[in-house]
């Protein structure tokens, strides 16, 4: 079976987080676009996570339901900052 088409609790695989801090930005940016998601901790990391309160040891497989897998995948492209415009800040005197 491909990673692609791995389903876990009514889930469809999305990405991989390498640590628990990226994992809750993921978390955060799906969730700001009303799309749900559970994060699939491997090995000791939920442990890890509850115990120490993050974990980069193990990553974290994010997961949503198959219905918003493209918005998904759309909500959380990267953009270059190359490509930001830059923007003028006013200096205070």
């Amino acid at each position: 079976m491909k990673r692609l088409e791995k389903e876990w609790r009514g889930g469809v695989y999305l990405c991989t987080a390498k640590s628990s801090f990226e994992a809750d930005i993921l978390e955060s940016k799906l969730s700001s676009e009303n799309i749900p998601c559970v994060k699939k901790y491997k090995g000791a990391g939920n442990f890890l996570e509850i115990a120490m309160g993050s974990t980069t040891a193990f990553p974290i497989d994010i997961y949503v339901p198959e219905s918003t897998l493209e918005d998904a995948k759309n909500t959380i492209v990267a953009v270059p900052l190359e490509e930001c415009e830059p923007v003028e800040f006013e200096e205070d005197e």
